[in-house]
């Protein structure tokens, strides 16, 4: 079967496709913005490891983090995302699966995972396996859309599966990473893919303010419900959080993960990932996991080991790899390219 070769289009979480423009880097003067903005939503995430794994120390499950973080975030954005739609609140109606969708993986699932990860595993190779993402989304490009990826989307996608291999230390004789961890980010890797995807769409009308605040309600809403029923049990205390060495009362670590790495980081986030694109904003995302690496040292003490941050490097490499080569995608005739 003949195939032709061009600039991939890419689903919209709305319906219909999203062109190229809408995954790659937007050309002009906001790009220095969006990059800052991108960068400081990384680096926002990438505290929310350390700071919960700390509460989990003292007593905490991952579903009562994260249940008090996405109430508190989102008791924080819904006025300003309420303001935001200017009283056009027919966008709600006709997106309503789209920030439902959202609120489920892109926030509660992703966050729910993570910290369920971080419970078995340290934060450094938690978010490594979360971050091979990027290699997700093409696959499921390729597989659900007929996008058949180019020998360096390829290549790279091998590399950070070696990576992977190293990270998860399958091959040494030492302490070998929890496989309930693993899956844990695994989880929160899908998690990860349906957020660049989503944040990336700018056709379904929804401001930046609006997506993250109704994200994170859905999300919250959703988790009090299964907390409620009794479906997922969450567990809290008033302990202090120890931290360097320095104990700290339990509610600032609270405070910091609600404002400071949900609701600042997810709208820095959706308005960098709208001016840059998905591709170079999931690429400039790598950022996190430097950064999250540096504050688990620095507030846990936590550092992987040698073979851990090798496989890091591939794996970082690896999606930098299956990034460079999405930017020509083979796509058979008869591939249909829009959601119904």
């Amino acid at each position: 079967m003949s195939s032709v070769t061009h600039d991939a289009t890419y689903p919209s979480a709305t319906g219909g496709v999203v062109g190229a423009g809408a995954m790659v880097a937007r050309q002009g003067p906001g790009a220095g913005v969006g990059l800052l903005l991108a960068l400081g939503s990384a680096v926002g995430f990438s505290l929310s490891g350390p700071l919960a794994r700390g509460l989990l120390d003292a007593g905490w499950n991952p579903a009562g983090v994260v249940l008090v973080r996405m109430a508190l975030a989102a008791s924080v954005l819904l006025p300003f995302g309420i303001r935001a739609l200017r009283g056009d609140f027919s966008v709600l109606r006709r997106t309503w699966r789209v920030i439902t969708l959202y609120g489920v993986l892109a926030v509660a699932g992703a966050q729910f995972c993570y910290f369920s990860a971080v419970a078995h595993m340290a934060v450094g190779p938690a978010l490594l396996i979360e971050y091979t993402a990027p290699a997700a989304v093409v696959v499921w490009l390729w597989l659900r859309h007929g996008q058949r990826p180019g020998l360096i989307t390829l290549a790279g996608a091998g590399v950070a599966a070696l990576g992977l291999v190293l990270v998860l230390d399958l091959l040494s004789g030492g302490n070998h990473v929890s496989i309930v961890g693993a899956l844990w980010s695994l989880g929160a890797m899908v998690g990860a893919a349906t957020y660049f995807i989503i944040s990336a769409d700018t056709d379904n009308g929804l401001p930046p303010l609006a997506l993250a605040a109704g994200g994170l309600v859905v999300g919250s809403a959703v988790l009090a419900l299964l907390v409620v029923t009794g479906l997922l049990p969450a567990a809290a205390s008033t302990a202090t959080t120890t931290y360097a060495g320095h104990t700290v009362v339990w509610w600032v670590p609270l405070a910091a993960l609600g404002i400071v790495t949900a609701a600042a980081a997810y709208v820095l986030g959706i308005v960098g990932t709208r001016i840059l694109g998905s591709r170079l904003a999931s690429f400039v995302a790598l950022s996190e996991v430097v950064s999250a690496v540096l504050f688990a040292w620095l507030l846990l003490g936590e550092l992987p080991r040698p073979v851990q941050l090798v496989g890091g490097a591939l794996i970082l490499l690896g999606v930098i790899g299956v990034k460079l080569g999405e930017r020509r995608i083979e796509v058979g005739p008869d591939a249909r390219l829009d959601i119904p």
